[in-house]
């Protein structure tokens, strides 16, 4: 009866210990954790089942190691708010699959993302065909974003292709790949947001280029409204 006693007593403990440490961590819905967050929550995971089971164990010797995964995870995440690099490094970027009705095979490749799960995808989110999609992009979550060409969206009443938005600057730093998809020069976004009042790039957290209707999405640096 004592056994029972300990053990309910260090699961409720535990319990709560882990639910102090995700709040710590932040939100994020499944689907969207990192490498290191699935990784954190599984050894936390293992460690908490460890800590019931072996009831001689001192708790200290479970909360610890889960309190230091909790800040190495923190840790991480801050240099990753800081660093474009770091998140990279961490979460992954995303990935065009498909460009202009074009499947890119070399990245799938490397993404080692198969047909099947491709084609999955597209019926999950009624495409019928892939010359039917723009731009299909796999996220650092696994999520494919698919964009439809003009005509098929539509007869879907979506939003259309010149509603897509290409993240030209993140973090005051020039995104080169994704001005090489709209045949534009890291001369001319100078140009265009000087014309625009915006002189130093890396005051700018976020800009992005709708190329049909040629507008821009200007965030600053910690403006305030």
């Amino acid at each position: 009866m004592e056994e029972y006693v300990i053990i309910t007593a260090r699961t409720i403990f535990i319990y709560f210990v882990i639910l102090f440490i995700f709040r710590l961590m932040g939100k994020r819905e499944i689907g969207e954790l990192s490498i290191v967050d699935l990784v954190v929550s599984i050894m936390i995971a293992e460690m908490a089942v460890v800590s019931i089971e072996n009831t001689s164990d001192p708790l200290l010797h479970t909360v610890f190691p889960m309190l230091l995964l909790m800040l190495i995870q923190i840790a991480l995440a801050y240099f990753s708010i800081k660093s474009q690099k770091i998140r990279e490094l961490i979460d992954g970027k995303p990935t065009v699959i498909i460009d202009k009705g074009k499947i890119d095979e070399h990245e799938m490749r490397k993404q080692r993302y198969n047909f099947d799960d491709l084609l999955l995808q597209l019926r999950e989110k009624n495409v019928r065909s892939v010359s039917d999609v723009e731009f299909a992009i796999l996220e650092p979550s696994g999520k494919l974003s698919v964009f439809q060409k003009e005509y098929e969206q539509q007869q879907n009443n979506n939003p259309t292709v010149s509603e897509f938005e290409w993240p030209i600057i993140i973090d005051g730093v020039v995104q080169e790949k994704q001005l090489e998809k709209i045949n534009k020069t890291n001369l001319w976004i100078r140009q265009q947001l000087r014309n625009l009042g915006y002189k130093d790039i890396k005051k700018i957290s976020y800009c992005s280029y709708n190329e049909k209707k040629g507008t821009f999405v200007i965030d600053i640096k910690d403006e305030k409204k």
